[in-house]
């Protein structure tokens, strides 16, 4: 299978994960609004994965979505507040290459507008690793819109300018699908 390179196509590969402890797939909004936001974008959503609040699986799957060629981008829900099982900033952000220090700033300006000082609670945050970028949002619906709509929708936007991550990723390095799913095993199905 050849990846389209998004500079041409335009289109994006997208995987997408939620991280919840207490949610099914039925109860999953914030994921569905990505889905529905991304596909209406224009991207692919290629896997949509919800797994619980683990440190490890996280790794586990989010370094197997870095590694494949076709996954130009990572949307995350859920799992960046301070409950204690609250993890994902703590365990993606040492898979990025570069932290995208301006996503989470701009996330919590953005916020404040809606919910108040209650933004500062938020630990959203956002990497380059491979040439895959990651956001990691809250697990509302709400956290979500405000991500998508505001920031991520015009940086996977090859037409937004001054600038915008797409000519990044369409340099990701190829790398044989069938020998990278034989070795990782982790190309998950829904």
């Amino acid at each position: 299978m050849t990846t389209h390179s998004p500079s041409e196509a335009h289109t994006l590969n997208i995987a997408l994960l939620t991280i919840s402890d207490s949610r099914g797939p039925d109860e999953d909004k914030s994921g569905q609004f990505l889905e529905d936001a991304a596909t209406e974008a224009g991207h692919t959503v290629l896997v949509r994965r919800l797994i619980p609040d683990d440190v490890y699986m996280m790794r586990a799957l989010v370094s197997a979505w870095i590694a494949d060629p076709e996954i130009h981008a990572v949307l995350i829900t859920g799992g960046t507040g301070f409950q204690e099982r609250d993890s994902t900033p703590d365990a993606l952000a040492p898979l990025f290459d570069k932290t995208i220090d301006g996503f989470g700033e701009e996330f919590r300006r953005l916020s404040q507008l809606d919910i108040g000082s209650s933004t500062i609670q938020s630990r959203a945050v956002a990497g380059l690793a491979n040439h895959t970028v990651i956001f990691c949002l809250p697990g509302s619906t709400g956290a979500c819109r405000t991500g998508w709509n505001d920031i991520i929708k015009e940086q996977l936007d090859y037409r937004h300018k001054p600038c915008n991550f797409v000519g990044l990723l369409a340099r990701k390095p190829e790398r044989p699908v069938a020998r990278l799913n034989e070795v990782i095993g982790t190309r998950a199905v829904r």
